[in-house]
């Protein structure tokens, strides 16, 4: 099974959610990727600070979506609140879809990248069971 990440920029939530079920996922079924809607370019401190604390690595170098990736997809996970599940709409290439709406982090909010990594760890733990229990 396919997943994919979504967040507006691909800076933060996404990665934080595509590196946090590599480093716990031991089932080789499930594969995860993360890309944005629009690609960003590096994390703010308050992330990267947030990464470190939790030890957290972020997995790839920003992307963003392209038709030929979602159409590998078998689930596609909005981790952001500021993403408009529309731009999904298109059933050709989307198969499952879920969203998440964890905020976005400003740039010396570290206490909110923090909260912002716990929710998104504690959907990824769910998720995994889910997948596990054979619920997508």
């Amino acid at each position: 099974m396919n997943i994919l990440f979504v967040c507006k920029h691909n800076v933060f939530r996404s990665r934080i959610a595509e590196s946090y079920f590599k480093k716990i996922n031991k089932n080789p079924k499930f594969k995860a990727k993360s890309a944005g809607l629009i690609k960003g370019s590096i994390n703010n401190k308050a992330q990267l600070n947030a990464f470190k604390e939790l030890k957290i690595k972020p997995a790839s170098k920003p992307k963003n979506i392209s038709i030929k990736l979602l159409k590998k997809q078998d689930l596609i996970i909005i981790v952001a609140d500021d993403l408009p599940s529309v731009v999904f709409d298109n059933k050709s290439y989307v198969k499952k879809l879920v969203k998440w709406n964890i905020p976005d982090v400003l740039y010396n909010d570290r206490e909110k990248a923090k909260k912002s990594i716990l929710l998104i760890k504690n959907k990824v733990n769910e998720l995994l069971k889910d997948l596990e229990n054979g619920n997508y």
